[in-house]
């Protein structure tokens, strides 16, 4: 997920299976490239591959993106906190500050 051009083709699967090469076209890399992206994102069981005759069309795999993005939010909640403790914490030292130079 990284890899923004991981995040593209995973974007661009988000609006419906496409083949190799359709998946490409976007971008300035070769065939063979793309097809490692793909590989990895298969790996992580991301994108499922068919195989249709000639035509091996790509799939986006939802569910493993919604269990990230679940996890991710179990941790939005605390991160939030932890920066509104932070920013209250700068606050009274700016507030200190400040008094000191009166």
């Amino acid at each position: 997920m990284a890899d923004p051009t991981r995040r593209a083709i995973l974007a661009r699967l988000s609006r419906g299976e496409a083949g190799v090469q359709e998946i490409a076209k976007p971008f300035r890399m070769t065939l063979p490239a793309i097809s490692k992206h793909l590989k990895v994102l298969e790996k992580a069981k991301l994108i499922r591959r068919g195989k249709d005759k000639q035509w091996r069309p790509c799939m986006l795999e939802a569910a493993p993106l919604k269990e990230v993005s679940d996890w991710v939010g179990d941790y939005r909640q605390f991160w939030e906190e932890s920066f509104d403790r932070l920013d209250e914490y700068l606050k009274e030292i700016q507030s200190q500050d400040k008094t000191k130079e009166k």
